[in-house]
């Protein structure tokens, strides 16, 4: 007999766990399936969350009533703001990660979790019925029917590891891997490609000489994750840095012959943006050394991880290359170095809400997407899960889209353009990034996740707050004087700006100068009313790039004019008079939902663009003209 799920989860990494708990808070009994009970959120490369532009990401999936803010904020060892030296735009926090403790945080949210069931097994085929998702079976015979599935695999199909010459099928950290799944895809037309990643050797962390390294210590205060962790946090661990010498290079250059990605090996594509060793040394040949991070993997273990030492060399060379680097002259590897290869599907295949176009109720999220990174995973999975239960309900999918948020750049281009390499995401890849911040992420998408039942009316209350306590503090700066005298004198002085010689300055413009703060005006007002640090950070920005905000924000206007303009289901592409064949081809094969996302394909010119748009002008003619 067959168990019954509106929603079955295919993964419970980070992708899978998010698209698992979404579904389920909003009211659908979901299963969640996976290879290893054990392996649930693991963290099988660098144990962090976060950094530039996957530190976006974690506050957008935070705001939208994700957990991973939640589980990071409660499990990291260190924390620190990147790109603080740059404009807030593209400040991203980034958290190390106590590995295990992260993995237990989360299974325990899954756990408690009503309308969840988790369950170890394998996925062997995805069943339908006239053309629909209806159910899958396991491999050892298990069947479930349900209405929509979710396929969150990770690396795991058909994986294969790669140490030197030694290659060995199986998945992360020796776990089995998923064989049976992708036959199954393929008998349901879906092409499957073959992509590949790594990771760094795990060192003994008694055996390194940190004296040797320069300290990197975390930032205080502490900034959360989620904007509902309210407690002070701590920084619990030091990180530390050391670099390659020009002795590593030449060990790598000396066994190029043995990396299995220049040997022929490896057949997958790899990450440009998380190269190998063997590959910085030799893509970047003029440079002497490249940054190697000591980070812990926990408190309670010894295993160090080593950023920017990922290789797929051989065992006898890995222990080479690391003992010629300072402080790891004598340092035992507990784990070492492996490349992934492993099976994963072309995302213009679906829609932009993560739906298989050809099969309805079959969505995909994570790294079977083309993509790297916990982060990206998370996102998509927590998007996909929304929207699978858009699905069953019989509700309009959700989408964002690239001016809403990070997360709507990364769904366009995954399902727009497209990847041919493992995609991650960076700042540079949003146009609106200075309306797309971090610090706004609540502002931007808590109503939404409201609406859906994913956020929390005390979330959805302090994002009103936030919101009303900004609106009223700027409408006062800008309706309060500041008369020209020794305290104002002495406050710009101190803060090195140019004094005010007579008369008095508006609030509002006396912040506009760069380093004033909010606080600073508590010296000068009698009447200063105090903010939470959240309001004050959004008053000092809309005031200090109101300028900038204001463009962005017309060009956003500009942009979502074009995503409104519906491309009609029905479009016959190849017989459109006047497109390229190119995009004949291009537009029937990916069958764009409107006329901004046609203009995003490649292939796809500006005079095609203007070519859909005198056929919607026709069409809506033709259809007045029915009416």
């Amino acid at each position: 007999m067959a168990d019954r799920f509106d929603i079955a989860v295919i993964g419970a990494g980070h992708a899978g766990v998010e698209a698992a708990l979404a579904c389920a808070r909003m009211g659908l009994k979901t299963l969640m399936l996976t290879l290893n009970l054990d392996s649930l959120a693991l963290m099988p490369c660098n144990p962090s969350i976060g950094g530039t532009a996957k530190g976006h990401l974690v506050r957008e999936l935070d705001a939208l009533g994700g957990e991973m803010g939640l589980a990071i904020d409660d499990t990291f060892l260190q924390s620190r703001m990147l790109n603080t030296g740059k404009g807030p735009a593209v400040h991203s926090l980034r958290a190390q990660a106590d590995k295990r403790a992260y993995q237990l945080r989360m299974r325990r949210a899954v756990d408690n979790q009503e309308n969840l069931t988790l369950r170890q097994g394998e996925c062997a085929r995805i069943l339908t019925q006239n053309g629909k998702v209806a159910g899958l079976t396991t491999t050892t015979g298990g069947q479930i029917d349900c209405q929509a599935v979710i396929i969150a695999t990770g690396v795991y199909l058909k994986s294969r590891i790669i140490t030197g010459e030694c290659s060995v099928q199986g998945g992360p950290q020796g776990l089995m891997n998923a064989t049976a799944l992708p036959d199954s895809l393929k008998e349901l037309g879906f092409e499957l490609r073959r992509f590949k990643t790594g990771t760094p050797a795990r060192l003994d962390g008694r055996t390194i000489d940190f004296s040797r390294m320069a300290p990197q210590a975390g930032d205080e205060p502490v900034v959360p994750f989620s904007f509902m962790t309210g407690r002070a946090l701590q920084n619990q661990s030091m990180c530390y840095l050391t670099y390659t010498t020009p002795e590593t290079h030449e060990i790598i250059r000396r066994n190029l012959h043995r990396a299995p990605m220049y040997s022929g090996g490896i057949h997958g594509t790899g990450a440009r943006y998380c190269p190998s060793i063997e590959d910085k040394v030799v893509r970047f040949a003029d440079k002497d050394r490249h940054p190697v991070f000591l980070e812990p993997e926990g408190k309670d273990t010894i295993e160090w991880y080593a950023q920017g030492l990922s290789t797929s060399m051989p065992e006898e060379v890995q222990r080479e290359i690391y003992h010629s680097i300072p402080g790891l002259e004598r340092a035992e590897l507990m784990r070492l170095a492996y490349a992934i290869e492993y099976d994963c599907i072309d995302p213009t295949t679906l829609t932009l809400g993560f739906m298989a176009k050809e099969v309805p109720g079959l969505f995909f999220a994570g790294q079977i997407n083309g993509t790297s990174g916990y982060e990206e995973a998370a996102a998509q999975g927590l998007y996909a899960g929304i929207n699978a239960v858009q699905y069953v309900k019989g509700n309009e999918p959700f989408i964002l889209t690239r001016a809403d948020a990070y997360i709507g750049v990364l769904v366009d281009d995954l399902v727009t353009k497209g990847t041919d390499e493992p995609y991650r995401m960076m700042t540079s890849r949003a146009e609106y990034r200075l309306l797309l911040r971090q610090d706004n992420a609540d502002l931007r998408l808590t109503e939404a996740g409201y609406k859906l039942g994913l956020v929390s009316p005390a979330r959805y209350e302090k994002m009103l707050r936030k919101r009303e306590d900004t609106r009223l503090a700027l409408e006062r700066l800008d309706q309060r004087w500041i008369p020209a005298g020794e305290r104002l004198s002495a406050l710009l002085a101190r803060k090195g700006e140019s004094p005010l010689e007579a008369g008095s300055v508006r609030q509002s413009d006396l912040l506009r100068r760069p380093s004033m703060k909010y606080n600073d005006l508590a010296e000068l007002d009698e009447a200063f009313v105090p903010l939470s640090p959240e309001a004050a950070e959004q008053v000092e920005i809309s005031l200090k790039y109101q300028g900038y905000l204001a463009r962005q924000q017309q060009q956003t206007e500009k942009f979502r004019k074009s995503e409104q303009l519906r491309l009609p289901e029905d479009t016959d592409y190849m017989q459109l008079q006047g497109l390229r064949i190119e995009a004949r081809q291009k537009l029937n094969a990916q069958r764009p939902a409107n006329l901004g996302q046609a203009a995003r394909i490649p292939g796809v010119s500006p005079g095609d663009i203007a070519v859909l748009l005198i056929y919607l002008e026709k069409r809506r003619r033709e259809e007045a003209t029915d009416e």
